[in-house]
């Protein structure tokens, strides 16, 4: 029974910080546009692709150094 005695202010304290977080993300601006990567990743950019022809397929690793060595991250564009 005593450690509840403890237990109860210190997640009162706990739930207080929690609170505390959440309202400082929202005034930073962490929820500003939640759909934005979502539209993002779906965009289809078919006007950047070029046609292929019957030869064989480069890596793309080749590809990714023959563009630009310095930026072959995923999500460089």
């Amino acid at each position: 029974m005593d450690v509840i005695y403890a237990l109860i202010p210190g997640m009162i304290f706990l739930g207080l910080i929690m609170v505390g977080v959440l309202i400082w993300a929202v005034k930073s601006g962490q929820y500003d546009d939640l759909e934005g990567d979502a539209q993002r990743l779906l965009m289809d950019e078919d006007g950047k692709r070029k046609k292929r022809g019957k030869g064989r397929h480069k890596p793309a690793e080749e590809q990714a150094a023959k563009k630009d060595p310095g930026r072959n991250w995923p999500d460089a564009d």
